[in-house]
């Protein structure tokens, strides 16, 4: 288990982890989503690309080509079991920190959330391919596939206020990635598991929320009560943002 600006987009409108899995199986695709019009898109929220927080290693360490789904139709929402009190410009440093967790004592090929939200609202790129790619993550086991992993950096357990900037932020995110397959925030999708350690055995269809807390695809408290109770409200803004009744 390892540890874990820009203003907020309420003016654009406006790290022990959880527990996650790299999954290797899976459709791939090199389409990008940019080239399909869909009658649902939100505006791109600004996200500062991850050479931001890469900048502070030296020689960043040779990155392997990425991964790719043909569409992301779904979102799983974390938080990075990391303390909330951190001034908001280093930022950079913390999720630093959790690539080179990530990357060393896991060995994997790089950090797994495809993008990170702080408590400020600023969108920082995650996982290397792309912002606006289908980059297949290492978010949530059995279903990273067809998903986009958001990750709020900090604790969000039950009781601990979340600031609304941050989800704001999420919304925003959330609305342009699932505008993109033209998928409602407020919406369900079906998803297939390619991992029995998530909560559905590999193979099993399930039925999940297009909008989706860790939780609902791995055995986790990820995201944390206070932010789960929030996803509500996050369904409802983004489907606002993406121009739905």
């Amino acid at each position: 288990m390892l540890l874990a600006c820009l203003p907020g987009l309420a003016a654009v409108l406006a790290l022990v982890i959880c527990v996650i899995g790299v999954d290797r199986t899976g459709p791939r695709s090199d389409r990008s989503e940019a080239a399909r019009p869909a009658p649902h898109q939100a505006p791109r929220p600004p996200i500062v690309p991850r050479a931001r927080w890469l900048e502070l290693e030296k020689e960043p360490p040779s990155q392997p080509p990425a991964r790719y789904d043909d569409e992301v139709v779904a979102v799983f929402v974390h938080h990075t079991d990391s303390p909330n009190g951190y001034d908001c410009a280093d930022a950079p440093h913390i999720i630093r920190h959790l690539y080179a967790g990530q990357t060393g004592a896991k060995n994997w090929d790089d950090i797994g959330y495809n993008f990170v939200v702080d408590r400020c609202g600023t969108i920082y790129e995650g996982r290397a391919g792309g912002v606006d790619r289908p980059v297949t993550g290492a978010h949530t086991q059995g279903f990273n596939h067809r998903t986009t992993g958001i990750a709020a950096l900090g604790t969000f357990t039950a009781g601990v206020p979340v600031p609304q900037a941050m989800t704001d932020a999420i919304a925003a995110l959330a609305a342009w990635k699932l505008g993109l397959s033209d998928s409602d925030p407020r919406g369900s999708v079906k998803l297939t598991s390619s991992n029995s350690l998530s909560r559905y055995a590999a193979g099993t269809t399930a039925l999940l929320p297009t909008l989706a807390g860790h939780s609902d695809g791995y055995m986790t408290s990820c995201p944390g009560a206070a932010l789960a109770e929030r996803l509500p409200a996050i369904r409802e803004l983004a489907a606002r943002l993406q121009g739905r009744r």
